[in-house]
């Protein structure tokens, strides 16, 4: 899906936003409104992670997300193009900048990823939610065999009734994993050759 986004979005569609918040939410698991706020300042691309929002309490500076290999280098090619459009990346500018095509304000954040998002469904054929992109990931992370705590860590809060949906996904994925073992071949032993009378050792004759 984020190849095909890529593919019949990016340039060509007046969105360059699409790609990179699109690979945000399938590889940060960032929700609409965490991506369409997020700065520059949030993002560190020299220890390849991003601050996602602020932790309830006033010591917290909220949750860390690493940029893995697909995230990583979708922000960096969205930061070169942010440069030649702006001419430069502000840490409190927005990666997704407020406006259309050529009249557009990074001090503000997008307000909608659900229109262009609707337009590359079209155009795709595909079907889902702008939210489920997020869910996929999680998904994911379940399937991977991820606990609760780093999916968390990661997903920010997810209720209890999501984390048991994961639960009961990593448990079959355990499942799986254990019976392929049971179904694998075993090798094929290899039958020792047999010796004729002549290769047959003979016992040391005694000294007369």
């Amino acid at each position: 899906m984020l190849a095909l986004a890529k593919d019949s979005s990016g340039r060509k569609s007046g969105s360059p936003a699409i790609y990179p918040a699109l690979a945000l939410a399938l590889n940060a698991g960032m929700r609409d409104a965490e991506i369409r706020n997020l700065t520059w300042l949030q993002v560190d691309f020299e220890k390849q992670f991003l601050t996602v929002g602020r932790a309830k309490t006033e010591a917290g500076e909220g949750r860390t997300i690493p940029l893995n290999s697909i995230l990583l280098p979708a922000l960096l090619d969205h930061a070169r193009w942010y440069t030649r459009r702006f001419g430069m990346t502000k840490p409190e500018w927005y990666l997704f900048p407020f406006g259309k095509s050529k009249h557009l304000d990074p001090t503000r954040p997008m307000t909608s990823l659900k229109t262009v998002w609707t337009n590359i469904k079209e155009k795709a054929n595909i079907t889902g939610r702008w939210h489920d992109n997020r869910h996929t990931l999680i998904t994911e992370l379940a399937e991977s065999g991820a606990g609760d705590q780093t999916i968390m860590d990661i997903a920010g809060h997810v209720s209890r009734q999501m984390l048991a949906r994961y639960s009961h996904i990593r448990m079959d994925a355990k499942r799986k994993a254990l019976e392929a073992i049971v179904k694998k071949p075993e090798p094929a032993r290899q039958e020792q050759p047999q010796l004729t009378l002549e290769e047959k050792p003979t016992k040391p004759q005694p000294i007369q």
